[in-house]
């Protein structure tokens, strides 16, 4: 099998019309030459390297898609870090009210020992001076 000839006459086109032809033939080359998967390893390449321009799109809208996701991430991880800071702060919260809660009751405590304390200094001063 023979394969046809690629060469074309470009006859009055600019250097830029020219990379663009020689790029359109060289990707009509690669679809005709390589099969499938070949392609695949070739436009991977091709975007590695740098390509034309039309595979930067392709890696653009996936490198968005990994800062979307990557955002996404962030905000969830943040959410949860906040929600554990309000439950913390709840519960330290509940904590400070039972121990308000038990000096308020101490010291209820402390002032009927110290009533029954002078209560018992005047008993004792009272039959103290009988004697």
């Amino acid at each position: 099998m023979e394969k046809p000839s690629l060469e074309i006459n470009l006859p009055s086109t600019d250097e830029e019309g020219k990379l663009y032809v020689v790029d359109s033939l060289n990707n009509l080359n690669k679809l005709n030459v390589c099969p499938d998967e070949s392609q695949h390893a070739l436009d991977e390449e091709d975007e590695n390297i740098g390509g034309t321009g039309e595979n930067m799109t392709g890696s653009n809208t996936r490198n968005q898609c990994y800062f979307f996701i990557a955002f996404i991430l962030t905000l969830i991880v943040s959410l949860a870090i906040v929600s554990f800071v309000i439950f913390l702060i709840i519960q330290t919260r509940n904590k400070m009210d039972q121990i308000s809660s038990r000096l308020v009751a101490e010291r209820k405590n402390i002032e009927e020992l110290k009533k029954m304390n002078n209560m018992i200094l005047q008993y004792l001063n009272q039959s103290g001076m009988k004697e």
